[in-house]
């Protein structure tokens, strides 16, 4: 069943002495094989890990690092 979520996306930026980072957002109707297919579509590099987890509320949140860079997605209800 799909519901609506709010996507966000965060890319951290790696460089010393530089505390921005790029923030994405989006609205989107999802199911489970959506969400899934999300963050595969994000884990693209040859060095690619991702640690997945669910809050007490339902927040989907996905931590990747591709090739030294670390993103953080999360998907809100």
């Amino acid at each position: 069943m799909k519901q609506t979520y709010e996507f966000t996306r965060e890319i951290f930026n790696s460089c010393s002495n530089n505390q921005m980072r790029d923030v994405f957002f989006e609205e989107l109707e999802l199911d489970d094989a959506g969400i899934d297919a999300i963050i595969a579509e994000h884990l693209t590099g040859s060095n690619c890990s991702c640690e997945r987890s669910v809050d007490a509320n339902g927040m989907i949140t996905a931590d990747i690092v591709v090739d030294g860079l670390r993103q953080k997605l999360t998907f809100c209800k």
